[in-house]
């Protein structure tokens, strides 16, 4: 997936980003609400991990304009106010869940998992199309008689392809999904990642084509 974490504390920032990388997951982090307005206008996130307290202003006035935009991407707050009514006041602005810091990594992540399911995002992580099966919560490919161990980005692109079959998509909008804006890449880094996938499926019903000058598609032959 890919994250905004709209946070200030920068060691808490870099720990959250940290462990959130580690998943496979590109994070975009944003220290003030004018920065993350500018990710926000540019960039779809699967979720956004929200402070409420910023150096430019109160979280929530953020939460507030997202929803009347009508912004639906899955937002947690991120608060030290423990009063029942601040959360209760959170939720009623459109936050889908509420961490109270210090945050434990491990209930963050569940936390995800759990506004993803509620969303119907990830009612089942496992994914078919025509003989071939994914998991993208293990990362595992099946293909023939093969179970591929995708790597991070191989997962990640992979993901992306198979959640819109036929859906052509480009290499810049590819780079967007699986990188950060911290990290310096080229496009011709999709290349890469689309030929080892494509040898991972050499033999199945299913390929990556190419449609020139606009991208690729995943697609059953």
């Amino acid at each position: 997936m890919r994250f905004l974490l709209i946070e200030d504390n920068v060691p808490l920032a870099g720990a959250v980003v940290d462990r959130l990388s580690l998943d496979g997951h590109v994070v975009d982090h944003a220290g003030d609400l004018e920065t993350a307005r500018d990710y926000v206008a540019t960039t779809s996130y699967d979720m956004i991990l929200l402070d409420i307290m910023l150096p430019d202003g109160d979280g929530s006035s953020f939460l507030t304009h997202l929803r009347l935009t009508e912004n639906r991407t899955p937002t947690i707050v991120l608060t030290a106010r423990s009063e029942v009514s601040d959360r209760i006041s959170l939720l009623d602005l459109g936050a889908d869940d509420y961490m109270v810091k210090p945050i434990d990594f491990a209930e963050l992540e569940a936390r995800c998992r759990a506004v993803l399911r509620r969303r119907g995002s990830s009612a089942s992580s496992v994914l078919s199309l025509g003989a071939i099966r994914f998991d993208a919560a293990s990362g595992v490919l099946h293909a023939g008689s093969e179970d591929i161990q995708l790597r991070t980005r191989e997962l990640r692109l992979f993901e992306v392809l198979i959640n819109a079959p036929g859906m052509i998509f480009s290499k810049p909008a590819l780079v967007d999904r699986l990188f950060s804006y911290d990290e310096d890449v080229s496009e011709n880094a999709i290349e890469v990642y689309v030929a080892r996938l494509r040898k991972h499926l050499a033999g199945s019903d299913v390929t990556i084509t190419t449609v020139r000058g606009l991208g690729y598609k995943l697609e059953q032959t």
